[in-house]
C-alpha cells in the first residue's frame, strides 16, 4: 500500500520530500501536486518504472505522450534541440505556470522515447513537485491522473486521490486540494506557435 505523504507547498519538508525522491530513485511512482491537476510519475531514467505507469494507462510505452517535469529552463537542453530566441522569451514569460510546452526533441532522450520528435515540458509553479525535481537530479516523466465520471474529469481531493491509486502507486503526496483544470498546451516545434489545448494558463504569453 502506498505511503501518503502531507507536505505544505508554502513551506515544503526537506526531509518529507526526501523521503519521496528515495521512493523515486528506487524505481516507485508517484502522485504529486502540480499548478494544476494532480500527476503521476516517476524517475525519466528508470525503464521499469515507465513501464508500470504505461501498463496503468493501458498504452503502450513508445506511444506515451507524456510529459517531463523540469526543475527550470536550465534542464531544457538536456532533452531538447537547440531553440531560437523567440520561442525562448515565451518559455521565460510563462514559467514556472500551468503549462506544457511542445518542443523538438534531441538525441539524449531516454531509450523509450528515442522514436518521438518532440517533448512536452513541464515547469509548474509548485514549490513541491520542483524541489523533488531538484533533489532527483534529473526530470521526472508526468501525466495526469484522470477520472472515469464524466462531470469530474480530475480528482482534486488528495485523500480521495489515496483511496482510489493506494495500491497501484508507491506514494501519495498530498499537497493540499488540486485544480481540475488542466495545462494549457502550446506547440512550439514549429515556426508559429499552435494552441493544442486552451486550459489553466492564459495565452497571452503568446
Amino acid at each position: 500500500m502506498a505511503q501518503f505523504i502531507k507536505i505544505y507547498e508554502d513551506k515544503p519538508s526537506e526531509a518529507a520530500i526526501a523521503k519521496v525522491v528515495k521512493v523515486l530513485k528506487d524505481g516507485g511512482l508517484v502522485i504529486y501536486p502540480t499548478d494544476t491537476v494532480y500527476g503521476l510519475g516517476c524517475d525519466i531514467t528508470n525503464s521499469r518504472a515507465l513501464e508500470k505507469i504505461a501498463k496503468i494507462k493501458g498504452i503502450k510505452l513508445e506511444k506515451a505522450n507524456w510529459s517531463f517535469i523540469c526543475h527550470d529552463l536550465s534542464n531544457l537542453s538536456d532533452y531538447v534541440r537547440q531553440i531560437d530566441t523567440a520561442t525562448f522569451k515565451i518559455l521565460k514569460r510563462a514559467l514556472p505556470g500551468p503549462y506544457t510546452f511542445i518542443l523538438p526533441g534531441n538525441n539524449n532522450l531516454p531509450k523509450e522515447f528515442k522514436k518521438k520528435t518532440t517533448v512536452g515540458i513541464r515547469i509548474p509553479d509548485n514549490s513541491i513537485i520542483l524541489e523533488m525535481v531538484r533533489q532527483l537530479g534529473n526530470p521526472i516523466v508526468s501525466t495526469s491522473i484522470r477520472d472515469e465520471d464524466d462531470v469530474i474529469e480530475y480528482t482534486t481531493d488528495p485523500e480521495l486521490i489515496f483511496e482510489k491509486w493506494q495500491n497501484l502507486v508507491d506514494v501519495v503526496v498530498d499537497g493540499g486540494y488540486g485544480d481540475n483544470v488542466g495545462s494549457t498546451i502550446v506547440d512550439l516545434s514549429d515556426y508559429e506557435p499552435v494552441v493544442v489545448r486552451e486550459g489553466k494558463g492564459s495565452l497571452d504569453i503568446l
